[in-house]
Parts: C-alpha cells; structure tokens; sequence
C-alpha cells in the first residue's frame, strides 16, 4: 500500500493574503465551489493544469527558521531571470543569486514571499533546451 500527496500546506499568518499571492505566481485559481475571502482561515488554490492543490492555513505563530520545503518553480514562458523579476514586482525578496552555481547561467535565484517562505526559480524549459550547460 502507498499513499499520495492531495495537496501542499503552507502554514502563515494570513491566508487568504498569501493564497492570493500565489495565485498571481503560478496561475492557480480558487476552488469553483469553494472560493477564498479575506476573512478565511483556511484558503485553498488550484492549478488548472494539472489539479495540484496547495492549502493556506492562517496560524498565531511565527515563522522563525528557514523552509526545510520549498518550491522549485519554473517559467511556462519567457526565461528565469524575467521570471525573477516578475516575481519581485509582486513583492518577493531575494534572498541569495545561485545563477552560475553550475557554471554561467546554470542555476537558479532563491526568493522569498511576502511571509518569508522561501522559493527558487529556475530556468525555463525552452532555456534548458536551448543550452543544458549553460
């Protein structure tokens, strides 16, 4: 017997606040039954591609120590660093540049949400097609 993941829980201070903020990064939506407001403490979101869930639940603690999961995301269009850029007009900080940590271009941009979560962008599929190595 095995089990699978239904859905991804992030713990934070304000649900419905950081459900839609990531609604804005990965395109997600809102349950069609069961739509999010400000005053939830509990939002749920949606991919409409593939149906992965990712659960906010509001809690009275703080977050104190860096992720032990996170997010690695990828651009569906464009390249990472317009990603990253994207990403920060939305209100991401980025916490550390691991672009060359394989040699130039390689690798990936760490940022955090508006909570302090933190995430990496890496690079688009077209970018890895076009030059695994660099």
């Amino acid at each position: 017997m095995t089990s699978y993941v239904t859905h991804t829980v992030f713990d934070c201070a304000n649900a419905y606040e950081l459900s839609e903020w990531w609604k804005q990064v990965l395109g997600y939506a809102d349950l069609a039954d069961d739509p999010n407001a400000p005053d939830h403490e509990e939002c749920i979101i949606e991919s409409p591609r593939d149906g992965h869930r990712i659960l906010f639940i509001t809690v009275p603690d703080e977050k104190r120590v860096k992720n032990r999961l996170h997010f690695d995301i990828r651009p569906h269009q464009g390249t990472r660093d317009a990603e990253v850029e994207r990403l920060k007009g939305l209100g991401a900080t980025e916490l550390d540049d691991q672009r060359d940590h394989y040699g130039p271009g390689i690798g990936w941009v760490v940022l955090a949400d508006p909570e302090g979560n933190e995430f990496c962008v890496l690079r688009s599929d077209a970018e890895m097609a076009a030059n695994p190595r660099a």
